[in-house]
């Protein structure tokens, strides 16, 4: 088997201090590239900032031969967002892997979850992955050339007390989709892993976590097991984009957002009675399918439809 290889690549990762991201930067770095190193170094609910876990991991690399450099604007900000992509291509001379993956948790349930808590999710989770990208883009527009990691969260299927997360982690794939439709004439391709480690982000108590950010059994849990996913997706083999992928524990695994077949009226003005005596059709799982962008649904949504203009046969 062909060792996949990163040499002559340059890669951004944010919020890879500790956990998840530094598992990240550490596989791609032993796979030859350069990376940038973010972090701001706050709490798990984005509070305060520190310099030493982006530096520690940076020693990391450098201990190991590889050649990083630690970052540690605020990507929630476009400004710092602006910052971390300059230093990127300053440094290196170009940027080929963006890795968004820095975020933040503040536990709450609804409807104790207020508007700031959802604000606060929006803006690291959402609104970092939009900056970053935003500033990357042009670079990988005129090399012709990227790779872009998203990050969501298998969260997005519910919890009672993580609303503000699920919907922050449910808005990226929009974004991502969005930014797969954008990214195809340029050679961008942008993808999402759904991690499944243990880290301090998943609700475990600060003592019970070590200084790489593992929590217990991170022989099976741990960052490592979702690392090799998300290079794979950053490497120039990956086959595809606009998809979402889970890794953890030794499985890898595709989650993909599909539509029925449904139930097709055959006159112009459907009834709430014909919604519910068609219901078992509507939700038939049989046949289903996968749109690649919103143009392919549509086009098979609205496919029983007569062109414009066209007469229905007779009988």
């Amino acid at each position: 088997m062909d060792k996949h290889s990163f040499e002559g690549r340059v890669a951004v990762v944010t919020g890879a201090g500790r956990g998840i991201g530094r598992a990240h930067a550490l596989l791609l770095a032993d796979r030859g590239a350069r990376v940038v190193v973010n972090d701001l170094g706050g709490s798990i609910e984005g509070v305060g900032a520190d310099a030493e876990p982006a530096s520690t991991v940076v020693a990391e690399i450098a201990a190991a031969g590889g050649a990083a450099i630690a970052d540690n604007s605020d990507v929630a900000t476009a400004a710092g967002a602006q910052v971390l992509v300059d230093a990127a291509v300053e440094q290196f001379g170009r940027l080929d892997i963006l890795i968004n993956n820095a975020g933040i948790i503040r536990w709450a349930a609804f409807p104790e979850a207020d508007a700031d808590n959802l604000v606060r999710h929006l803006a690291v989770h959402v609104g970092g992955s939009f900056n970053t990208t935003r500033a990357a883009w042009p670079h990988m527009v005129d090399q012709g050339y990227g790779r872009i990691v998203m990050t969501t969260s298998t969260g997005i299927f519910g919890l009672p007390n993580n609303v503000s997360y699920a919907t922050a982690k449910c808005a990226v794939i929009g974004l991502t989709r969005s930014l797969t439709t954008a990214g195809a004439a340029h050679g961008i391709k942008v993808n999402l892993i759904a991690p499944a480690a243990f880290t301090r982000m998943a609700g475990r108590p600060t003592d019970e976590v070590d200084s790489a950010g593992r929590g217990p059994g991170s022989a099976q849990m741990s960052p490592d097991q979702v690392a090799p996913m998300v290079a794979f997706l950053a490497h120039e083999a990956c086959p595809v984009s606009g998809e979402i992928y889970a890794a953890g524990a030794g499985r890898f695994a595709r989650i993909f957002i599909a539509s029925t077949e449904g139930y097709v009226h055959s006159t112009p003005e459907p009834t709430m009675e014909d919604v519910a005596q068609n219901w078992a059709t509507i939700n038939d799982e049989t046949g289903y399918y996968v749109p690649d962008d919103l143009t392919a649904w549509s086009s098979a949504f609205m496919a029983h439809l007569l062109p414009s203009g066209a007469e229905p046969a007779s009988s």
